[in-house]
């Protein structure tokens, strides 16, 4: 399980998102790992998600922090939990706020890294810094904070 990433550990039916589903055929279907204390999604652009010619839409890189923080918050959940990812029940977390700032525009055309840090966590809450780089130039930082999804959105 160690090798696999976050998001192929949640349960079917919570593996629907688009940025992050490993069952959405549309969506980016990002995947995130452990390397040491932080998380790390590497993600390369499509010429589509482009903003103006050689550039990346800003859009993009905020659902990439997003969907990275709360898989970030997952995994983090589980590791203080004691709990390896992908046994019942399943910690999942959702956004309650997302705030990135741009840093330098973000270049098509190579993989973009996100590297996420636990910054504070609660019984209900994590909250979670990440970078995003592209050829090992920071182009933007984001803050997600996110709280364990209520039951009324899962089945």
């Amino acid at each position: 399980m160690e090798n696999k990433a976050f998001q192929d550990l949640y349960p079917d039916e919570l593996s629907h998102c688009y940025g992050c589903g490993r069952l959405n055929d549309h969506g980016y279907r990002i995947k995130t790992h452990w390397v040491g204390d932080e998380t790390v999604t590497v993600f390369e652009p499509s010429p589509h998600h482009i903003s103006v010619p050689g550039f990346v839409y800003g859009g993009l890189i905020a659902s990439l922090v997003d969907c990275h923080s709360t898989g970030t918050a997952s995994a983090a959940a589980s590791r203080a939990a004691g709990k390896i990812m992908g046994t019942d029940p399943a910690f999942r977390f959702v956004t309650a706020s997302l705030t990135v700032d741009y840093l330098k525009p973000t270049p098509l055309g190579v993989p973009l890294e996100l590297r996420g840090r636990v910054e504070e966590m609660t019984e209900k809450k994590v909250v979670v810094a990440s970078t995003v780089s592209a050829g090992g130039v920071i182009c933007a930082r984001g803050r997600v904070v996110a709280v364990k999804m209520p039951d009324t959105m899962s089945r």
